[in-house]
């Protein structure tokens, strides 16, 4: 599974990393997730010019939480070798992996003596390459990707559609407020039976009786209606313009911090 996705926001995290004598190194960011679902690994190459390359992998065989580790940055380096990188930094959260590629720590376990040998063998095909360590909460988006491929069962040749992340700043429904045709608000008819007893033109007889039930929650002050929350507050009705701008002020923060999205709605 190969996902596309905007990358405006990590590439924060990637300028702080950058110094300038690294300016034309690629950055290799890779995780692995262990879950009762599965295993699922996750790389991230970014090319000099900070494009980003994401590669998603589920690994559909037992393995450890370390194994998962080094699988995942095998996949980044091969992956980075594949498009004929020279010079590479490579970042991650395991302290353990880190440092035993770096040679700084012994490597006991059995189980993990090949894949350090492995890329060992592939770390010769690069120019300069180098490993460091990064707190867990810098690495947020390959584990959250890491994550989503070990949940997904898939077929041993099957890959999944490419998956586009993103950034939505406002809610779907935000300023979606339909309009009347004829420019009135929608507590015309309320407004006006209540200041003239008057009914719109054409209401049948139930009609009516629904507006005279409607009015009893209504209150008018001066020219300004408002409603009868049920705690008995008085919501001032407002129309679509003014509601717009409502929405974006309260979404802006004008009004201070937010509520939850029950008492802001």
């Amino acid at each position: 599974m190969h996902p596309e996705f905007l990358d405006e926001d990590i590439m924060a995290l990637f300028e702080e990393e950058g110094e300038d004598e690294d300016k034309d190194k690629w950055i290799l960011w890779f995780d692995g997730v262990s879950n009762v679902l599965g295993h699922g690994i996750e790389t991230v190459l970014v090319s000099p010019d900070k494009q980003c390359l994401p590669f998603t992998t589920r690994l559909c065989f037992n393995c450890t939480n370390n194994m998962v580790e080094y699988e995942a940055c095998t996949l980044g380096i091969q992956a980075a070798i594949d498009f004929r990188v020279k010079l590479l930094k490579v970042y991650d959260d395991s302290t353990l992996v880190i440092h035993q590629l770096k040679g700084e720590w012994e490597t006991r376990d059995h189980k993990l003596i090949p894949y350090q040998a492995f890329i060992k063998e592939l770390m010769e095909i690069f120019d300069d390459i180098s490993f460091h360590h990064i707190p867990r909460e810098k690495n947020q988006m390959v584990d959250a990707l890491a994550t989503l491929s070990s949940m997904f069962k898939i077929g041993p040749h099957g890959d999944l559609s490419c998956i586009d992340i993103k950034c939505h700043i406002k809610p779907a429904h935000f300023c979606f407020i339909e309009k009347d045709e004829d420019d009135k608000p929608w507590y015309f008819d309320i407004k006006r039976y209540i200041k003239d007893k008057d009914y719109p033109p054409e209401a049948s007889n139930n009609d009516k009786r629904t507006l005279r039930r409607l009015t009893t929650s209504f209150l008018l002050s001066e020219d300004v209606l408002y409603k009868r929350n049920n705690d008995m507050v008085l919501l001032q009705c407002v129309n679509a313009n003014e509601a717009e701008q409502i929405l974006t002020e309260v979404h802006e923060g004008s009004f201070g911090t937010h509520s939850n999205g029950h008492a802001m709605a």
